[in-house]
């Protein structure tokens, strides 16, 4: 199945070519697959499978909604320490599918079990059953339609052939092609750091456009590193880091039931043994992880379904962080404030209005806010330089905006990322199972 060029060249957000991609190669123990099960009424890759040959260590955060896909539910009953298969599949949630929605990915896993184990006998020296128990799924699509087991399950076999040993950035385009949906950009990102003084690559690959907003990790993140890492280490790592990343960013206030965010590591470097997430040699990877994670974080928010602008918004000093992410988030989804942006409109009444629907205590006469570098409140009052005409072609011009919050109450911050709410949003889910 070729590369699906028409959703990549078609893209509404820029007009993207392969160079404007960071150059992810080969991660070693790390092995893609993509293929078409017709999912869609058009041709596209919708199945894509990571195979860890020597199987690798992980950890996933998964989403807090009340009603989580079958694939959530999967995965958290997987006790073994190692995974060898990662299969995602677009199109399709797999949520409120009942009983049949399971089944049908313990039969497909079986049917990977089968296939992979055969693979392994014919390619490795020492080959090793593959379990069902060793395969994780990720599911991304329409939500309540039945599962569509038998053409993911007779396309396993197809899957499986067309394993790549060695990968380049062509083929991790073609995976983070794969598990798109509304989306119109693949996201990609990679990091190269130290641990001691081996060197460590870390890969990822995300979708997400649309039912976006943090309760967990919000979308679905796949990050994968050649490191040498206990499952211990990576949980800790995953869960201290997605805080500021995934768990910073709404497009659209909605939590998906199908959100996870998983890491992978192969092992495949001998790096220093790493007991403790403060030791100091970990530092340089915990940094790298970082940026992979909010340059992925950042391009969901960027590809928001209908998005035109790029809004941060930065709530500084506040006597909590829950305090400044509360108003950072209330900011952040306020349909009035996005509209605002969308329109190029200057309207600082509707953060005002944000700001105050929430439940955290200010104080007026210390409160100020920017608009870019442009001042709009000093002290609780109107600056006195405040020109709304520069506010207005700042907003037009910009297709970044930056919104800054100084509660003057504290020395905690935080930072919460989103998009403009324009017609095209509208378009885009009024239209979204036709």
């Amino acid at each position: 199945m070729p590369i699906n060029f028409k959703n990549f060249i078609n893209s509404q957000a820029l007009k993207s070519k392969m160079n404007d991609f960071q150059d992810l190669d080969h991660i070693e123990g790390v092995s893609i697959s993509t293929i078409s099960a017709n999912l869609y009424e058009k041709p596209r890759d919708d199945v894509v499978m990571f195979y860890f040959r020597d199987g690798a260590n992980y950890a996933s955060v998964y989403t807090k909604s009340k009603i989580v896909s079958e694939n959530i539910k999967w995965n958290r009953n997987i006790k073994s320490k190692k995974i060898k298969s990662l299969l995602i599949n677009t199109r399709n949630a797999n949520t409120f599918t009942g009983p049949d929605g399971y089944k049908g990915l313990k039969e497909i896993a079986e049917e990977i079990s089968l296939k992979l184990s055969k693979k392994q006998i014919e390619d490795e020296a020492h080959p090793t059953k593959v379990s069902v128990d060793e395969i994780i799924f990720g599911c991304t699509g329409t939500i309540g339609e039945k599962f569509p087991t038998q053409k993911i399950k007779e396309n396993i076999s197809e899957l499986v052939n067309k394993i790549n040993y060695i990968q380049n950035k062509y083929i991790w385009m073609k995976a983070a092609l794969g598990i798109m949906t509304t989306d119109l950009k693949p996201k990609l990102a990679m990091e190269e750091c130290e641990i001691g003084n081996k060197k460590i690559k870390i890969y990822g690959i995300a979708k997400g456009s649309g039912m976006i907003f943090p309760n967990m990790a919000t979308t679905l993140g796949y990050v994968f590193t050649d490191a040498d890492l206990s499952n211990d280490i990576l949980n800790k790592l995953l869960k201290k880091n997605i805080e500021t990343t995934f768990n910073a960013i709404t497009c659209d206030g909605d939590t998906s039931t199908n959100d996870m965010v998983s890491i992978f590591s192969t092992g495949k470097v001998n790096n220093t043994n790493i007991k403790n997430i403060n030791d100091k040699k970990i530092k340089s990877f915990d940094e790298a992880l970082h940026l992979v994670l909010l340059n992925l974080a950042k391009r969901v928010v960027a590809d928001g379904e209908g998005a035109s602008k790029f809004i941060t918004i930065n709530v500084l000093k506040s006597k909590t962080e829950e305090g400044a992410k509360k108003i950072a988030f209330s900011i952040a989804n306020s349909p009035l404030v996005k509209t605002a942006v969308a329109g190029n409109d200057p309207n600082w009444g509707r953060i005002i209005m944000a700001i105050g629907k929430t439940d955290i205590n200010i104080e007026i006469n210390k409160l100020s806010i920017k608009l870019g570098p442009m001042k709009i409140i000093e002290k609780g009052q109107l600056s006195k330089n405040y020109i709304e005409d520069d506010a207005k072609v700042y907003m037009k011009e910009e297709k970044n905006i930056n919104i800054d919050i100084d509660l003057n109450l504290g020395k905690k911050n935080f930072t919460a990322y989103t998009m403009d709410l324009t017609k095209k949003y509208i378009e885009i889910n009024a239209d979204y199972r036709s």
